[in-house]
């Protein structure tokens, strides 16, 4: 049968999950709002050219 003492003790959470995380919350990602901002200057730089 198995121990699940045993197996509680060799337990450790996955690091995967804190990887992703400092991943997924360090990266400056860009959203909507970033590109709708970025196509009106670059529309407003083509009508001024």
């Amino acid at each position: 049968m198995i121990n699940f003492e045993e197996e509680l003790k060799k337990f450790h959470p996955s690091l995967e999950v804190e990887d992703a995380e400092d991943a997924i919350y360090n990266q400056d990602l860009t959203d909507m709002a970033d590109l709708l901002i970025k196509m009106i200057k670059q529309s407003e730089d083509n009508q001024e050219n």
